[in-house]
């Protein structure tokens, strides 16, 4: 499991990067097909990759659907792109990657039938292993760094959208240092924000103008006021000079290339399977937001501070091969009366996770920008603690 970082001063660093980054645009997109599936077939199996370059935007995959809506909504997979690229803010032809000029690509096939013939029986989609995550570091029960580095993102997209800060185009990263002792976070250290921008900020001075705005209006607003001293902290913005040319037509995107930003910035552990583009029958997605969701039940239910649980499935298998809790000697109770709490309260079969967590809607789009956990909002069930009283309980605490 992960390293213990419990004793001594330290420095852990998480990044993100936003809605306009070319392997986010690739998640979007895959996701939006995903939604446009569900939305007209719950039972749809879909396994979509993206890649996006300049003026091209490619989608292949594996789709299974079961109506006439669902095959309209296939058919109609080039104007779910057009429309995915208009709200990330690619509608500029000068950005040499745009909505409307764009070519698009659609090859996809049906799901293989030895794949499907396990997961009709009710079996996970795939093996591999999972992991969720939560810990006492912040209000979602979030590890600070990538809570913050999505954060940042995120006001990067509202400052653009408001025009807080003219010229802002959407492809941008963040990075975030915490000073830790112990498992305590004790102060921001780094904070590193490139943004893509028009011409209208080449050049030194206009950089340096740029930079000022950039603390004013997107870091100063989402950093922790007692931990961030402006003072002490280190903040590079666009640190290579400038940041005009960007998007896919400055790096190619592929969906499933942000695997870490997409859960816990480094702090935990990964399975390595993405999550963009897969329907919840793939368990490297569903089961990840369940793992996600029982750690931050048994952090909120006070079970311990910290909390990684391990979920391991086999192709067609239906009961998970392994559930393994560790709290990183954090636990209230024992940590195998933990893990047979997780096997008493929560749905660990693919069915039962899909139904407990109604992951057979189309909410995917939101997932795949500024972060698949800690977030806020109704498609967002696993951020839920609604069992942490039940636990608590249970655990005599």
């Amino acid at each position: 499991m992960a390293a213990n970082y419990s004793n001594g001063v330290h420095l852990f660093t998480s990044e993100s990067v936003s809605m306009g980054h070319p392997d986010k645009v690739s998640d979007q997109i895959s996701d939006a097909v995903l939604d446009s599936l569900l939305a007209a077939d719950p039972m749809a199996r879909c396994a979509c990759e993206t890649l996006c370059t300049t003026g091209l935007v490619v989608v292949a995959g594996e789709v299974t659907v079961h109506n006439d809506k669902a095959i309209r909504a296939l058919e109609g997979v080039e104007q779910t792109v057009r429309q995915t690229l208009r709200e990330i803010g690619y509608t500029d032809p000068a950005m040499r990657f745009d909505a409307e000029s764009c070519a698009v690509v659609r090859t996809i096939h049906g799901q293989s039938a030895d794949i499907a013939m396990g997961v009709d029986k009710e079996g996970a989609g795939d093996q591999g292993l999972m992991f969720g995550f939560a810990c006492r570091e912040t209000p979602s029960l979030m590890p600070m760094p990538i809570y913050l580095s999505h954060r940042l993102v995120e006001r990067q997209a509202y400052a653009r959208e408001k025009n807080l800060i003219p010229g802002l185009r959407p492809d941008a990263k963040s990075q975030v240092t915490v000073e830790y002792e112990g498992t305590k976070p004790r102060r921001i250290h780094t904070v590193v924000l490139s943004t893509q921008h028009s011409p209208m900020w080449n050049g030194a001075k206009k950089q340096a103008q740029l930079k000022t705005a950039v603390i004013k209006h997107i870091i100063e607003p989402v950093m922790p006021k007692k931990l961030y001293k402006a003072k002490d902290v280190i903040i590079h913005v666009n640190p290579t000079g400038q940041f005009e040319i960007g998007g896919p037509h400055g790096d190619t995107g592929l969906t499933g290339r942000k695997i870490i930003v997409d859960t816990y910035g480094g702090r935990g552990c990964h399975g390595g399977g993405a999550f963009s583009g897969k329907d919840p029958t793939k368990v490297d997605r569903s089961a990840s937001y369940m793992g996600r969701y029982i750690a931050k039940n048994i952090v909120a239910a006070g079970l311990a501070d910290i909390c990684e649980v391990q979920l391991a499935y086999a192709i067609g298998i239906a009961q998970p091969l392994s559930v393994l809790v560790d709290t990183q000697g954090t636990a209230k109770i024992d940590e195998k009366k933990i893990g047979k709490l997780v096997r008493e309260f929560f749905p660990l079969t693919p069915r039962g996770i899909i139904e407990h967590l109604k992951l057979r809607r189309p909410i995917y789009k939101q997932t795949a920008r500024h972060g698949h956990f800690g977030r806020d909002g109704e498609g967002f069930t696993w951020e839920k603690t609604d069992l942490a009283k039940k636990l608590a309980k249970a655990a005599g605490i």
